[in-house]
């Protein structure tokens, strides 16, 4: 029954029997994989209702241009991807200033889209939505405390427009950059907006990095002007970010002026003839200001990298390409329609609150949701309790966010009515089967299938991406996006696709949200993602790819065990210890062994329930031989009540082996939990 009813959806959605009965075959993995070894069985696949196919946009796509299925619609975007992406850009309603002379110039490794074409990603953003959604609500806006704003997009470009105008004012101009060091407030989209609406550069700082790692930001862009705020509210205490950023600047020469926002509204030391407060600099500001005329390959934003091994690199994105790429992808992943509700969890600090909170959402004249503080604040349900109150139809969440949901227990989401939703999204990592399946099952309630995304800083919009169409796989990102042309290498170049052997991620042909270098730095440029395989992008990631083209991501290359010859991922491991009813999350690392190279030390937390035991850490290390091998069996466990993350939820392995191997820690300026080092460091001496 089970293959009739598969073979059945891929004729709905008009496959042939012949490619119906191919499509469905699940492949045994196989086990010797001379690059990267893959050792997890995942063989489910989950099916969208005929419902959401029918009604789907990427349906709709289709018909008009008489393509029968997303198979098809794939070869026929790789067969022409200026075709392909010139049909995106009319279908999300880019409005050039001037049309575009040539679609694509590929010099490699430096790409320019729309050449000739006249543009300003604000105009589309908010300038268009003015005339035709001035009254919609834009973002609705809750802070921890209880506060509710709700802007309207005529609300949204008068604020923007005074902002502006107070840059002018204080001489920012086309190509000067600004520094943006805000929380989750109103205040920060408002600020990328009105520098990317005269010309200047933005360069977004998380509000959670220290001043230490705020300077190197503004130092290395030479910013002009920094924007901050007094402080903010987390998990019901005050972080005062004005203080940061003075310390900051105190090795910060560039910055001539600074505007402080008010949110918690204490006092705070203001520097006479530098320091501005928001309303008093744009109180008196036109209501108006004109749209800088731009070239559609000018750069838009400065965004760095965490900077957790070196330097941090300034990846730089411009306005035309990456416009049409991120409000693509929105539309035809997230599915995302005029009276949606639609919530991106994400720091807009981050590039997917960049592409996916600001810019994407605001070009397709979305309702978004935004939310100012702990997830968990001040109760495990707070983040289900919004999407109850707002009617949330699209979530896009991380799944460092649903693990820590899974370890507070169902009962918090049962408490809320979340049939409002329609689609879930995952970003950030690779989302193991566990955490898919409990996101699935009890957020989507086994009705709402899982956009899990691929893509990163550098890329600037999805990648790799089921479409609502899609069967899904749990934990594989599923294919690439029409017009990307993936493939996984061995380390000679040689294709492993179909073949489900470990190798390099990587992509073959440019697409239009494709960063066009790094800040003063094109020998890195070249050096971190072209020299490996010449004029192929080098993602810095692992993968494999399945006998059904499904792409499988295995974690940063640099993230790779070599235990008796055999080369491991870290998050595979991962994955077999947090399918254990027992485990939360965990960090596996490698520590150095002088028979197998590196032994296999697991670091883990639990779920609510359990408790610490030799019993249970010896049921882990059994649980791991069983679902992978006894290659992959650790040989220590330890259990500890959090660990070390980065301010967008990543796992730093690097600090805990660091603590492990009692090697020096170094900057840990980018950490969002500091004190899990010492809970890490009393677990390994037996504390």
């Amino acid at each position: 029954m089970r293959e009739l009813q598969k073979i059945d959806f891929l004729l709905r959605c008009g496959r042939s029997r012949g490619n119906a009965v191919h499509l469905i075959r699940l492949k045994k993995l196989q086990l010797n994989m001379p690059t990267l070894e893959s050792l997890l069985r995942e063989e489910r696949v989950f099916y969208p209702s005929e419902e959401l196919i029918e009604k789907s946009n990427i349906k709709e796509f289709m018909e008009k241009r008489s393509i029968k299925d997303e198979d098809e619609l794939r070869k026929k975007a790789l067969e022409d991807v200026e075709w392909f992406w010139s049909e995106m850009a009319k279908e999300v309603g880019i409005e050039w200033f001037e049309e575009a002379e040539k679609v694509l110039e590929w010099n490699p490794p430096y790409v320019k889209w729309f050449i000739g074409a006249k543009y300003n990603i604000v105009h589309d953003a908010l300038d268009k939505q003015m005339k035709l959604r001035k009254n919609k609500v834009a973002y609705i806006w809750e802070g921890e405390d209880g506060e509710v704003k709700k802007i309207t997009y005529g609300e949204l470009y008068r604020e923007v427009n005074r902002l502006a105008n107070a840059l002018i004012e204080l001489g920012i101009k086309k190509g000067d950059r600004v520094a943006i060091y805000l929380p989750m407030i109103p205040e920060l989209p408002i600020s990328m907006l009105a520098c990317a609406k005269i010309g200047a550069v933005h360069i977004d700082v998380f509000s959670g990095f220290s001043p230490i790692a705020l300077r190197e930001r503004i130092n290395d862009a030479g910013a002009k002007v920094l924007i901050t705020a007094d402080g903010f509210y987390r998990r019901g205490s005050v972080v005062r970010l004005k203080e940061d950023a003075d310390r900051a600047l105190e090795g910060a020469p560039s910055v001539e002026k600074v505007i402080v926002a008010k949110r918690v509204e204490f006092d705070v030391l203001m520097q006479e003839e530098r320091d501005y407060w928001w309303d008093e600099a744009t109180k008196d500001q036109p209501k108006e200001c004109d749209t800088k005329i731009m070239d559609a390959n000018d750069m838009l934003f400065i965004l760095y990298t965490s900077g957790t091994t070196g330097k941090p690199k300034g990846v730089m994105h411009a306005h035309g390409g990456y416009a049409v790429g991120t409000a693509a992808t929105l539309k035809y992943v997230m599915d995302l329609k005029e009276d949606d509700i639609y919530w991106c969890t994400a720091d807009i600090g981050w590039i997917t609150g960049h592409s996916y909170l600001v810019y994407a959402p605001l070009i397709l004249g979305a309702t978004s949701v935004i939310y100012c503080g702990a997830p968990d604040y001040p109760k495990p349900d707070r983040w289900w309790e919004i999407i109850e109150k707002y009617g949330v139809t699209l979530f896009y969440t991380a799944p460092t966010a649903i693990r820590m949901f899974m370890r507070f227990g169902e009962e918090w989401v049962e408490k809320h009515d979340l049939s409002s939703l329609r689609l879930l999204g995952s970003v950030g990592e690779p989302i193991n089967p566990k955490a898919w399946y409990w996101y699935y099952k009890y957020v989507g309630k086994e009705r709402c299938p899982i956009m899990d995304t691929w893509w990163q800083t550098e890329t600037g919009h999805f990648l790799i991406t089921p479409l609502p169409t899609t069967p899904l796989k749990p934990s594989s990102a599923t294919k690439p996006f029409p017009g990307i042309e993936a493939d996984v290498f061995d380390d000679n170049g040689n294709s492993l696709y179909g073949k489900n052997e470990g190798g390099y991620l990587v992509i073959k042909k440019p697409w239009p949200g494709m960063l066009i270098g790094v800040w003063r730095d094109p020998e890195r440029y070249f050096k971190t993602y072209w020299e490996k395989f010449r004029n192929v992008y080098l993602s810095g990631d692992a993968a494999r790819v399945d006998a059904d083209g499904y792409f499988w991501i295995q974690g940063r290359l640099d993230d790779v065990l070599s235990v008796a010859g055999h080369r491991l991922g870290n998050s595979e491991i991962e994955s077999a210890l947090v399918s254990h009813p027992a485990v939360s999350e965990a960090a596996v690392v490698g520590k150095p062994h002088e028979v197998k190279g590196e032994a296999v030390i697991a670091f883990v937390i639990l779920r609510k329930g359990y408790y610490p035991s030799e019993k249970l850490k010896e049921e882990l290390r059994e649980h791991v031989s069983k679902e992978i091998g006894k290659i992959a069996r650790p040989d220590e466990v330890y259990f500890v009540s959090d660990l070390p993350k980065t301010r967008s939820g990543k796992i730093m392995r690097r600090l805990i082996r660091a603590k492990l191997i009692r090697e020096k820690i170094g900057d840990i300026s980018t950490l969002m939990n500091p004190e899990a080092l010492i809970l890490v460091e009393q677990a390994i001496e037996g504390k």
